[in-house]
Order: C-alpha cells, then sequence, then structure tokens
C-alpha cells in the first residue's frame, strides 16, 4: 500500500491543478477582474501559510538581509505577481485546456533557463543531450500548433456548464478572434516563462536563505502587496472587489489555500519519496483531466489543433526528462566506478607497503 501512495499523491496534485485552471476560468467567465482575482488569491494564501510558518519555524528564522529581501521581493515580483497577472489575462483569451497544455513545457523552459543561466550542461555528442534538444523542438512545435492551428471543434454533448451557464459577450468575442488567440498562447508562454525563471533563481535565494516555508510565506505576503497595487491601478470600480457567495469566492478559496498549500506539502514529499523526475512526469494528468472537465462543465469546445499541440508538447517533455534522467544515471555510475576504483587502489597501496617493525 505504501507503494501506491506516491502515485496517489501525483494524481491528487494534477487533479489540483486542473480544478486550478477550471475554477479560475469560471470565475473570468462571469466577470471577474483577474487582477484583483491574483490578489485575491494571494491574501488567502498568505492568511493560510503565516501561522502554519510561525508554527513551525518560529525557531529556525535565519537572518534576513537587505540585499537577500531584495532579491526576494523581485523574485515574487516576477515569478509570481507577473506570472500570476499575464496567466490570467491569456486564459481571459484562450481556455482551461490550453492553460493545462502549456503547463507541460514547464520543465522544458526551466531546463533551458538553466542551460543560460550554466545551472545546467548540455552534451550534444550524447544520446541523453540530443534528446534534450530534440524536446525543446518539440515543445516549440507543439506550442506553435497551438497558436497558430485551430482546425475542427470537438464538443460534448453532454455538457452542465456547472460554474454558469452564460458567458460574457466580451469573452465571447475573444474566443472566437484568431489574434486574439494567438496573443493568449504568447502571453501564456510568457508566464510560464516567469514561472520557470522563479523556480531557476529559487536555487540562489535558498542558498541565504534556506528556510523553504517562511521564504515560501514571505513571497506571498509580497506577492500580495504588490498585486494589490496593481490591481488597484488597473480597477477602481468598487464592485469589481466585491465578493460574494459564488464562483468568485470559490476560486479564491481554492486557489490560495488549496492549491497554495495543500500541493506545497504533496509536492515536498512527492519529491522526498520519489525524486523531481517522478513528479515532472505526471504533468499530462492535468490536461487530460481538464480537457473532459473543461469540455463537459464549461461547454468548450476543444479545437483539434489544441489535443494535437498538447500531444507534442508532453512528448517535448518526456523526451527532455528521459534525457535527463539519462545523464543522472550516467553520472551515478561513473561516481560508483570512480570510487570503487579509489578503493581498489587504495587496498593495493596497503598490500604493497612492507609490514611495519616488531618491536620486542
Amino acid at each position: 500500500m505504501d507503494a501506491k501512495k506516491p502515485f496517489v499523491a501525483v494524481l491528487l496534485i494534477q487533479t489540483i491543478y486542473a480544478g486550478m485552471f477550471l475554477v479560475s476560468k469560471a470565475a473570468f467567465n462571469v466577470g471577474m477582474n483577474n487582477f484583483i482575482f491574483v490578489f485575491y488569491r494571494q491574501a488567502a494564501a498568505t492568511v493560510f501559510l503565516v501561522p502554519i510558518a510561525i508554527i513551525f519555524e518560529r525557531k529556525n528564522v535565519p537572518p534576513l538581509s537587505f540585499v537577500t529581501f531584495c532579491k526576494i521581493f523581485m523574485l515574487s515580483l516576477f515569478g509570481i505577481t507577473l506570472s500570476l497577472d499575464v496567466n490570467g489575462v491569456a486564459l481571459i483569451y484562450t481556455s482551461a485546456t490550453l492553460a493545462a497544455a502549456t503547463t507541460n513545457c514547464l520543465p522544458v523552459i526551466t531546463f533551458f533557463l538553466a542551460v543560460l543561466l550554466r545551472m545546467e550542461t548540455v552534451k550534444l555528442r550524447t544520446s541523453s543531450g540530443m534528446a534534450k534538444i530534440a524536446g525543446v523542438l518539440i515543445c516549440i512545435a507543439g506550442a506553435a500548433t497551438i497558436a497558430f492551428y485551430k482546425g475542427p471543434h470537438l464538443q460534448l454533448m453532454l455538457h452542465h456548464h456547472l460554474f454558469g451557464h452564460h458567458t460574457s459577450h466580451e469573452h465571447q468575442s475573444h474566443v472566437s478572434s484568431g489574434a486574439t488567440w494567438v496573443k493568449g498562447c504568447l502571453l501564456m508562454l510568457m508566464s510560464n516563462t516567469f514561472w520557470g525563471l522563479w523556480l531557476v533563481l529559487q536555487a540562489y535565494i535558498m542558498k541565504s536563505y534556506p528556510a523553504k516555508l517562511l521564504l515560501t510565506t514571505l513571497q506571498c505576503l509580497l506577492s500580495s502587496i504588490q498585486s494589490f497595487f496593481i490591481a488597484i491601478a488597473l480597477e477602481r470600480d468598487p464592485d469589481q472587489w466585491k465578493l460574494g457567495w459564488n464562483v468568485k469566492l470559490v476560486a479564491v478559496a481554492y486557489t490560495g489555500i488549496v492549491v497554495t498549500g495543500v500541493t506545497y506539502y504533496l509536492q515536498t514529499w512527492v519529491i522526498e519519496k520519489k525524486g523531481p523526475v517522478f513528479l515532472a512526469m505526471s504533468t499530462p494528468f492535468a490536461l487530460i483531466i481538464t480537457i473532459f472537465c473543461s469540455a463537459i462543465f464549461l461547454g468548450e469546445a476543444i479545437s483539434l489543433g489544441s489535443i494535437l499541440g498538447g500531444i507534442l508538447l508532453v512528448g517535448g517533455l518526456y523526451s527532455v526528462l528521459w534525457g535527463k534522467s539519462k545523464e543522472q544515471k550516467m553520472e551515478k555510475t561513473c561516481s560508483t566506478a570512480q570510487a570503487e576504483k579509489e578503493t581498489e587502489l587504495k587496498e593495493e597501496v596497503a598490500a604493497q607497503s612492507p609490514p611495519p617493525p616488531f618491536f620486542v
């Protein structure tokens, strides 16, 4: 039973992420401002995480210098605030299925940024290096397919519009416009690029501020402040800031508490048990779940281009992950062989050395 827990955990994680795409899209469909939504989401996450951080890490608070604080501030601005704001605009222009599909290119974008920052290396003359390059190219082809080719639409006959039957006229015109769809795809890739940069640069921040939970809480707090000023500058209508007992409140609570709180713990646990590659390989589950749920509950028509592009993105993801996994196995084998050779050399030296003199 214990062996099945990581598989259950990754399925739950991807289901939660699929739910995030769906409820966010549903909230935007009923007219919620995406900038206000990001502020409420980050505020809810901060309120949820602060008491947990105080309880578990109050005795292990590392010193926070001004320079480190500025780095965390900029990391929060680009990696969280702008990433979520751009993602919200892109989601309004496109669909929940596209949001789930482009998430599959996140590991590839992260790998590409890590190579640019010299945190990763690519050996072009090895099969693993060629697999990484092929994966990047396949993901680019998948993103281009989603953006520029729509094809025939597929729509399930049984759909219930769980989160509201009617969408705004503005939203319908956005989705129907080809130019707007391409703009949404580019914004979605930009959002994932910000997210990937956030993942890469956190490695540097963790060296000077190693408290993971406190770092996450501080970033959520700073992101709440940043997103508030962005929202108040772009939306002055007081009615847009009101939350009732509707899908808007559900979306804020779900994304702020469940996505940030539950998945943070589950992802940490899965990485500890099975490693990051195992977690990354489960990403396509979110796309599969989102495709069916968005068609059933939101009544979204799924284009053939989105399906083909999603398949290419998943293929590119697995190509990069395969190359990375093979490299790690080769490095582990080489280090083991080197350690065995050093042990044998020491034994030979010890055997050839003269015995110590015997003193009476």
